[in-house]
C-alpha cells in the first residue's frame, strides 16, 4: 500500500509547502538500508551495563527550593508550564 503523504498532512504546520529537500530526505529514509550487518555497536549499550534505579531522599530543604522554582501545585503534584503551543 503506497499512499503519496505531502507535506502538510506530515506536519503539524499549517500551510507547508513541499520542500525538495524535504522529499528527498524521505527518499533516503525510504530507501534506507534496512539490513543489521553494518550496525556500528559503539553506540549500544548492554542492559547489563545499566545501573539499577535508585531512590535517594531529598533533604527537606532541597524540596523546599524545589518547589520554589515550581510555584503551582495541584493534587500534590508540581505543574510544569506548557513550552509547546499546538
Amino acid at each position: 500500500m503506497s499512499k503519496i503523504m505531502t507535506v502538510d498532512i506530515l506536519s503539524s504546520i499549517k500551510g507547508a509547502k513541499p520542500s525538495e529537500s524535504v522529499n528527498k530526505l524521505f527518499d533516503v529514509i525510504k530507501n534506507a538500508n534496512n539490513n543489521a550487518t553494518n550496525v556500528n555497536y559503539n553506540n549500544v549499550v548492554s542492559l547489563d551495563d545499566l545501573r539499577e534505579d535508585v531512590v535517594i531522599e531529598s533533604s527537606l530543604t532541597e524540596k523546599e527550593i524545589i518547589k520554589e522554582n515550581f510555584p503551582k501545585e495541584k493534587d500534590g503534584f508540581l505543574v510544569v508550564a506548557k513550552v509547546i503551543e499546538d
